[in-house]
């Protein structure tokens, strides 16, 4: 749905409160109002709860088609909890022909999303609001290297950690990125959306070089807030930002 080729693809664990068909299809009425967007899967890692999964949808389908808020509150009047929950993830997918249209194109913009997430590890750490340990076990890191295609080939080479990485490149037609705890609070959704957008903005229009000498500092300053506004709210609220800090809302 909506303008390609960078389709975004949610998977939002949801816990502690029932795996039915009837909570299910709740959920569903008031994701699915308008159009079908979102559908719900059964997911073993969870003790009491399902899986909430969009389709491939754009930024923009996201941001103002999908009742994001709606759907969080519900889940909550339900029961359901995912930060506050030790199962829970939020997982994104974003196509593969994001990162170009031939075959050489899309390895080098990717090998830049990986190098991006090695440099700035900590302060992604931090968005992600994950635990070290967490992270060791559902998506742990590559291993920083001086060169974007080395952590690529280190990556390629499967027998790291699997699926079970930060950025899980698997999958035929999309790449994962697994880092975030899971939440029920729309605005952290959509902020983690915005920055994964950002980044694959950097990766895909920066050469290596160029992609290498940009700080966190200079990342944060260059994010447009009238583009990402949730993004900007969120950074300063995990005092990510370069200026004061703001208040934040629970997690759920």
């Amino acid at each position: 749905y909506g303008d390609g080729p960078r389709y975004l693809g949610v998977e939002l664990e949801i816990d502690e409160a029932g795996e039915s068909g009837r909570q299910a299809r709740r959920l569903c009425e008031t994701a699915n109002r308008d159009h079908e967007r979102i559908y719900i899967k059964h997911d073993g890692s969870l003790n009491d709860g399902m899986e909430l999964v969009t389709h491939p949808l754009s930024l923009d389908c996201h941001l103002h088609k999908v009742p994001w808020a709606e759907l969080c509150q519900r889940a909550v009047s339900l029961g359901y909890l995912s930060h506050r929950a030790p199962t829970c993830g939020l997982h994104v997918h974003v196509s593969r022909k994001a990162f170009g249209a031939s075959e050489r194109t899309p390895d080098e913009a990717i090998a830049r999303v990986l190098y991006f997430f090695e440099k700035h590890w900590e302060e992604l750490l931090k968005f992600s609001r994950r635990t070290p340990r967490q992270l060791e076990r559902w998506a742990a890191r590559y291993g920083y290297k001086e060169q974007p295609k080395d952590i690529l080939e280190h990556a390629k080479k499967g027998c790291h950690a699997g699926r079970y990485t930060c950025v899980n490149l698997q999958n035929d037609s999309t790449v994962e990125f697994r880092m975030f705890r899971g939440t029920l609070r729309a605005s952290t959704i959509l902020a983690t959306l915005e920055l994964l957008d950002r980044i694959c903005d950097l990766a895909v229009c920066l050469d290596d070089e160029e992609l290498k000498a940009v700080p966190w500092t200079s990342f944060v300053t260059g994010i447009s807030e009238e583009r990402y506004p949730e993004l900007v709210q969120y950074l300063k609220e995990r005092r990510l930002y370069t200026n004061a800090p703001v208040a934040a809302e629970e997690e759920v």
